[in-house]
This record gives C-alpha cells, structure tokens and sequence, in this order.
C-alpha cells in the first residue's frame, strides 16, 4: 500500500472500528499526520503568528520540532482524530489483539490516577510522605506507564497475523 492509497482508505474509513488494517495502512497514516501537523504549524505561524519552530543541535544528534496552538493546527488534529484512532484500533485487530489494547496507556494513567488519588490521602506516613509499601506501589505504577507507550508502539509494528482472525480476513489477501 502507498501513502496516497493509506490516506484515503484511512478517510473513507473515517470511523471504521471493525476489520483489519495493514501495517503500511497504520504508518503511511501516521506520517500523513506529522506531516500535515508540520504544515498546519507553519501555516498557524505565517497566517497568525502562532507556531513556534524548536531546533535542537547536539554533537551527536540534531531535531526540529513545530509547536503550534493556532486554529490550522487545531483543527487539522480534530479531523484526523478518529481516523487515526479507528486505523490503530483496526492495527490491532490485524496483529490478533483487541482494539482496547490501543488505548492502554490511556488506561494505565487513570489507573495510577485513581490509585493515588485513594491511596495518596490514606497512605501517608508519620513524616507526610507515603508509606513504604504506597510509594512502592506508586513506583511500579509509574515504571508501568512509561513503558506503556512502548508496549503499544511494538504491537503496532508486529507483522499481520497470517489468514483470518477473530477480526476479518488479512488485508494484505483481499483485494482493495
């Protein structure tokens, strides 16, 4: 699949949950998206002032970021919103796995919200901090959610599962 055939597969499956998608679908999308970002930014930037374009040069690393809160911007994130995450959850269903697993970091961080937000009053020690077995917790919790993203990052690189799932047939054998 090429960028222009992902994109517009992605738009006509505006919020398509159901079925699979190829990973070259998933990540020709996920460009579209930095790409277009990019743009909106610098578009912001030149229409209303709005963007900020960060350069970050090191001996061993350069990087460039557009940072944009301008209308363009705005809106070119809401657009591509659902599409982005149907074509992820659709990701997921092609490697086997629910489409909920997308979400999992999402689900970590109001976990550990709700868990300090309950334990965070009770678990207090005699100096004000939390109790050792609290702050263990919060710990591992806080390890948890930041592998989390990475987790999900390598599903979305595994390859298709071979023939049918639980989800539909392998987009890589039907037929567009």
């Amino acid at each position: 699949m090429n960028f222009q055939t992902a994109v517009k597969t992605c738009f006509s499956k505006y919020v398509t949950f159901s079925g699979r998608a190829a990973r070259s679908e998933y990540w020709w999308f996920f460009l579209f998206g930095i790409l277009g970002s990019l743009v909106a930014a610098i578009l912001d930037g030149v229409l209303f002032g709005a963007a900020t374009v960060q350069t970050e040069v090191t001996d061993t690393s350069a990087s460039a970021s557009a940072v944009s809160n301008g209308p363009i911007a705005s809106i070119f994130s809401l657009a591509i919103l659902l599409p982005q995450l149907s074509v992820g959850w659709r990701r997921m269903h092609d490697t086997g796995r629910s489409g909920v697993f997308l979400l999992y970091p999402l689900l970590v961080m109001v976990g550990i919200s709700m868990f300090l937000a309950f334990f965070g009053s009770f678990g207090t020690g005699v100096d004000g901090g939390l109790s050792g077995t609290v702050a263990v917790i919060t710990g591992l919790a806080v390890f948890v959610l930041a592998i989390s993203p990475l987790i999900v990052l390598w599903w979305l690189t595994r390859p298709s599962q071979p023939g049918a799932n639980a989800y539909g047939p392998n987009p890589h054998e039907v037929s567009p």
